[in-house]
């Protein structure tokens, strides 16, 4: 078994715990976005993060060489990647739970699928893949009915934007291939600097920061919460795990994120899943899985041993 593959209990228990982490993002900004408008609140996050991360890196790997060479490149990346994602989740979450708004990102590898089928020439569209984008787009839709029907709490178009923002992460995805042979974590902390410069005139000119009210203790802990652990925090465990497993170990997170929200809000916000929501998730569940792949190879594997 390659590198790739193999799975330690430290690999394992760091995944877990980087699920927990980014599944927090929704816990947090679902507390955060009731007391900070989400234009601010984006500029928060990813101004926070950047600069947790410039810290963290203290010039290290080429970072301000590579932020001169590569300016345009590190906004763009941030527009789709951050800003534009960010906005549009912290905008539905005004209507919805921190669990629901996870389901819904979770398409983003379904998403990115398919872009990269379009946009690329290595990213091909096979039949294995096929299923898996199909078992996920139809639980996404099993997850928009109900709005569309107006039988659900949540409107319509508060349900479409982390789908948009997932379709977002996925252009992102196949941008940011440009970036090899820059270290990934000024890659992230390029990003982060990028988009925090894109939304500080956004936030100055629409939200007037300083005409809010002072926000309570409770959403300053989980807008630090967000910035510091479920941004800054989380890309270096995340890159930690990729340099331990490998990027197909790492991108299990994305099962776990899902899970970890609806904990969250369960324990401590007080938020339920009906069964369209539990089907719909199952379903983009199984096509991630698909997407995947191991799954099917264990189990032909366990077949062929079992015929042998």
């Amino acid at each position: 078994m390659d590198s790739e593959n193999r799975m330690s209990a430290l690999t394992w228990g760091l995944l877990l715990l980087l699920g927990l982490i980014w599944g927090g993002s929704f816990f947090f900004a679902r507390i955060a976005v009731h007391h900070v408008p989400p234009f601010t609140l984006v500029l928060l996050r990813l101004s926070l993060a950047a600069a947790a991360l410039h810290v963290y890196l203290a010039g290290r790997f080429g970072i301000y060489q590579a932020l001169r060479s590569h300016w345009r490149q590190f906004l763009m990346l941030g527009l789709i990647n951050n800003a534009v994602p960010h906005t549009l989740i912290f905008f539905g979450q005004t209507e919805m739970g921190a669990g629901l708004a996870s389901i819904l990102n979770a398409t983003t590898p379904i998403w990115t699928v398919l872009i990269g089928n379009q946009l690329t020439t290595d990213e091909r569209l096979t039949s294995a893949k096929l299923a898996g984008c199909l078992a996920g787009l139809v639980g996404t839709v099993i997850l928009l009915a109900p709005s569309v029907t107006n039988s659900a709490s949540v409107p319509f178009w508060a349900l479409l934007l982390p789908i948009i923002a997932a379709i977002s992460y996925g252009f992102a995805a196949i941008y940011a291939k440009r970036f090899k042979g820059i270290a990934p974590t000024v890659v992230a902390a390029g990003q982060l600097t990028g988009s925090s410069l894109i939304m500080l005139p956004v936030a100055l000119v629409i939200d007037q920061p300083w005409t809010l009210a002072t926000p309570p203790a409770a959403a300053i802990a989980a807008i630090l919460g967000l910035a510091l652990l479920s941004t800054a925090f989380a890309y270096i465990l995340y890159f930690r795990i990729m340099a331990l497993a490998g990027a197909t170990n790492a991108s299990l997170v994305t099962l776990l994120v899902p899970p970890s929200a609806m904990l969250l809000g369960f324990l401590f916000l007080g938020e339920r899943l009906g069964f369209t929501e539990i089907a719909g998730m199952m379903l983009i569940a199984l096509g991630l899985l698909i997407l995947d792949g191991r799954t099917y190879a264990w189990i032909r594997h366990g077949m062929r041993a079992g015929a042998a």
